[in-house]
């Protein structure tokens, strides 16, 4: 089997990537009919879709790292079923209203709400159950392949959407349709889930009930200098750059004049580079620190070339490179932080770190949507830009302070087979652990 799909040889990973590919197609479809529903029908403006956003993050930051407890207290199978469930009835009823004609800005709000309760207790499970389907050897490839799979609906989904509203009429009711066939694409994961073979999981022993287990995982994270770094790299980058769905939907529409086909051909642009970053990702062996720090640097400087681009044809080919490069970035941080991780803590890892990768856009999203609406469109990737690049300033910054920089063949080095307990983490630096377990929160 060829490298970059190595992690297929485990059959509940096919059943599980099969059933994400059209679950994702779905969820893309959606966030386009949303942000639509709200800019066009619904005359929200900039600051509206940066309502929408935030609200459907907000869960995330707030309930994310008690989900990751509950991720490592029971089965996350089942965890998943129940998340998807809760995430396609809330589309259903989304679908219902749109569709009658009766939607409303507070609706929309609370459904966004409710789509991230849901997808707040899923995160941690699903990205800590990849791990259970392929065991530490295939652990990268499989994370590469959800990535490219993600990205094969990103780049289908926006298109559909696109295609799909316009066809029906652009109004309330054809953004209602295209709920309604997100509700029902949830059914393709929790049927997956249900035809896996339990006995080929890599289960690990699930964690007793008791207080104290959220902290644990908190003070875990800071012994670890390469999580440390990764958490502030990725903060920045969640907050203030990846913010595409209002970006590309101000892009369009106010500073191009284009509707709703060439908004949704964005989403599509942007997850062609995103694949090809992916699928890059799903043949990588090595992750060096050094990768994440450039990567972040050229997201960066990408966005901010996209916010100066003269025509809407020069902005749709800036985006893949946009796509391309932080797709590199987050994937690389998701692999380093389970290689990283104790499996018994991994949960709680992934819980955090997905806590500070979307749970800073309730912050950014609004703040974004603002500048978008009072300064222009442009400002919105020229300032995501900069301040990505400040964080990753920051970033280095820190772990050259806990562990004297970012040099290839230290500790900052991972291959599949490293991580708690191999040999790289018996001759870490005691120093710079020590250091790292005596910072201030």
């Amino acid at each position: 089997m060829s490298p970059t799909f190595r992690a297929l040889r485990n059959p509940n990973y096919r059943l599980y990537l099969a059933g994400s590919v059209v679950s994702n197609t779905g969820t893309w479809m959606m966030r386009v009919a949303q942000d639509w529903l709200v800019l066009k029908p619904l005359d929200g403006g900039g600051a509206a879709v940066g309502i929408v956003t935030g609200l459907q993050f907000l869960p995330v930051l707030l309930l994310t790292p008690y989900a990751g407890v509950v991720a490592d207290r029971i089965s996350k199978r089942t965890l998943l079923q129940l998340t998807q469930a809760t995430m396609g009835l809330f589309s259903l009823l989304a679908a219902v209203v749109a569709i009658s004609g009766h939607s409303q800005l507070w609706f929309v709000y609370l459904c966004a709400f409710g789509l991230g309760v849901g997808s707040a207790f899923d995160a941690p499970a699903r990205q800590s159950f990849v791990s259970e389907m392929v065991g530490p050897d295939d652990l990268t490839n499989a994370v590469g392949l959800n990535s490219a799979s993600f990205n094969v609906a990103r780049l289908a989904g926006p298109g559909l959407a696109g295609l799909m509203i316009g066809a029906l009429g652009s109004g309330q009711q054809a953004t209602g349709w295209v709920f309604l066939v997100n509700a029902v694409s949830y059914l393709a994961v929790i049927g997956q889930l249900r035809r896996m073979n339990p006995a080929l999981l890599h289960s690990p022993r699930l964690l007793v009930r008791g207080p104290g287990a959220l902290r644990e995982g908190v003070a875990y994270i800071r012994t670890q200098p390469k999580m440390l770094y990764v958490l502030v790299l990725v903060f920045f980058t969640g907050t203030f750059g990846l913010n595409f769905q209002i970006t590309s939907a101000l892009m369009a529409t106010e500073e191009f004049g284009k509707g709703a086909g060439e908004f949704g051909v964005l989403g599509s642009t942007l997850a062609v580079g995103s694949l090809t970053g992916a699928l890059m990702a799903a043949r990588r062996v090595r992750i060096r620190l050094r990768l994440l720090a450039g990567a972040a640097l050229a997201f960066s400087l990408a966005e901010i070339v996209a916010g100066s681009a003269p025509t809407y044809l020069a902005f749709a080919i800036a985006t893949p490179f946009i796509g391309f490069f932080s797709l590199t970035l987050l994937n690389s941080s998701n692999a380093t932080m389970q290689l990283e991780s104790d499996p018994a803590m991994r949960g709680r890892v992934m819980a955090l770190y997905m806590t500070v990768v979307q749970g800073g856009t309730p912050i950014g999203a609004p703040i974004v949507g603002w500048i978008g609406e009072n300064l222009g469109a442009r400002w919105t990737l020229w300032l995501g830009g900069g301040l990505t690049m400040l964080g990753m300033v920051a970033a280095v910054a820190l772990y050259a302070r806990l562990n004297g920089g970012l040099r290839d063949g230290s500790p900052a080095v991972l291959t599949p087979l490293e991580g708690p307990g191999s040999l790289v983490d018996r001759v870490w630096d005691d120093q710079a652990v020590s250091r790292a377990r005596n910072m201030t929160p």
